[in-house]
């Protein structure tokens, strides 16, 4: 297995584990890493990236010529370095599974280690699950837009670099697209490879036609003929209709047609008028062309004869939203001699960018046909197993909104926050690709479309716990408390001197 250089760090995580190396202070923690807002102004996001993560964690290690590297930068010690070229990653990894719908504020990951492997995580988790997830988002997104149909990633020539189009192929297909474009992620992540021809291919030979029957006499099985390289409805269609008419004749499967210019409303109408008209009504039209999820909904509930749809940009870049605002907090520490762990949080003036303290659990509620009805964050030591109580559900951020889930409301809630890897290693294989994507299909499908709908999207409810939003309240008292105190001393101090 291919070792992931623990270089993939910011440096000041460098400078702050030394810090507690030097200082012996090392304690157990938990930290959580959640995102703040939905995606693409959305309802929903798609949690992407976990399998890579823990191959990655499982490899998290630095080399000798790492080691090297920090050395000449003169800003560690030897004894440091020392403790550096031994390090594996040995804490446990507590997760929801990958393929879940998951919202803003709950913890999607938590880390339970001592502070010095915790730190130096961090910057490596985000990177992997933060733009996996945004990805998958956009892909689900586009698939519901065109209700479901057969969208292809295209993206390779568009991503961030060979390592954004490789997690991009990967998360796409988490999402709900069919294929990739992208042969070396075909081979690495077992999804399926397709493409046909560029306009070089039509505009290597002395006509269209030339070139089409040359492709339809190689790939007979898979002759898409790309149709626009130079007049869509003046050549191209009437060249691609006569091969197929020769197919036809020859018994062999029918063409498809992909057009990657122009005016998709109206093209695509007049080219299956046509392809119907010659007897060809089997054949397939894919459109390409810089598609976006609101051209696609737009053409799809415009009822254009649209079959499959060839992605590229707008899909792996994460369109108008280039990245996800996870981030990665610490939750809960435990000094060398204490028993329990002592809950942590920042606080901001700032609602949404104060945490919830402590070790948690996200419990989501179910009706009688396995519909999601609300997810309530809580304390992982609180008693919820019961299915026939009343719990009260508490708004993150106010303290007047709040609602109670009685027990003739829900039929059953399942705790989605699991052990994925215990002492640095993983506790299942790998799960498969093709797993991942059917999982979060029907994820996706226990949520009511006014959840998933592109525009203006009904909130989810996600709250707190009694238990967890009364802790909240005292940490944030108890703070408040201090630095007022520590105001009145200081203005005590300097009014006697």
């Amino acid at each position: 297995m291919k070792k992931t250089s623990a270089l993939t760090t910011d440096f000041y995580e460098l400078t702050m584990m030394q810090g507690f190396y030097s200082l012996g202070y090392n304690p157990d923690v938990v930290f959580d890493m959640f995102y703040r807002t939905n995606p693409f102004n959305g309802g929903y996001a798609l949690f992407t990236g976990l399998e890579d993560l823990l191959t990655k964690l499982e490899n998290f290690t630095f080399s000798s010529d790492d080691i090297e590297y920090l050395k000449s930068l003169k800003k560690f010690t030897p004894e440091f370095l020392d403790y550096l070229s031994t390090y594996h990653f040995s804490g446990d990894i507590y997760t929801i599974d990958e393929g879940q719908v998951v919202f803003a504020g709950e913890p999607l990951v938590r880390v339970h280690s001592n502070m010095i492997e915790a730190q130096l995580i961090e910057g490596m988790l985000l990177n992997t699950l933060n733009f996996q997830t945004l990805i998958a988002t956009k892909a689900s997104r586009m698939c519901l837009a065109s209700n479901n149909g057969v969208i292809m990633e295209f993206g390779l020539r568009r991503a961030q670099g060979d390592d954004g189009a490789m997690s991009a192929a990967r998360a796409s297909f988490v999402g709900g697209t069919q294929v990739t474009s992208h042969t070396l992620a075909g081979k690495r992540y077992g999804i399926p490879v397709a493409g046909t021809m560029a306009h070089s291919w039509i505009m290597a030979f002395d006509s269209e036609l030339d070139s089409f029957r040359a492709f339809a006499q190689l790939y007979p099985d898979n002759a898409i003929l790309l149709i626009d390289t130079y007049d869509t409805l003046g050549s191209g269609i009437d060249n691609a209709i006569t091969v197929g008419l020769e197919q036809k004749a020859k018994g062999l499967p029918s063409i498809g047609v992909r057009i990657d210019s122009g005016d998709m409303s109206y093209l695509p109408r007049i080219i299956r008028d046509k392809l119907d008209a010659a007897g060809l009504t089997d054949a397939q039209i894919c459109v390409s062309n810089d598609m976006t999820e609101e051209i696609i909904e737009a053409l799809v509930k415009d009822n254009v004869p649209i079959d499959s749809w060839g992605i590229g940009t707008h899909l792996v870049t994460g369109g108008f939203q280039s990245s996800l605002n996870g981030v990665y907090k610490l939750a809960a520490k435990k000094k060398a001699g204490e028993k329990s762990y002592t809950p942590t949080m920042k606080i901001s003036n700032s609602f949404g960018k104060t945490t919830n303290p402590g070790i948690k659990q996200v419990y989501r509620f179910y009706d009688t046909e396995n519909n999601a009805l609300a997810d309530l964050i809580a304390l992982n030591d609180e008693e919820m197993k019961s299915d026939e109580k009343d719990y009260t559900f508490y708004h993150p951020f106010t303290d007047s909104d709040m609602f109670i889930m009685k027990k003739g409301m829900y039929a059953k809630k399942v705790p989605l926050i699991t052990k994925k890897m215990e002492n640095g290693v993983r506790l299942q294989p790998e799960k498969p690709l093709r797993e991942i994507q059917a999982e979060a299909k029907k994820n996706i499908a226990m949520f009511h479309k006014s959840y998933l709908r592109r525009i203006n999207p009904h909130i989810y409810k996600v709250s707190l716990s009694r238990k967890l939003k009364n802790l909240k309240r005292e940490l944030i008292a108890a703070e408040r408390l201090k630095t007022m105190d520590e105001k009145e001393s200081k203005s005590h101090s300097s009014w006697i001197g």
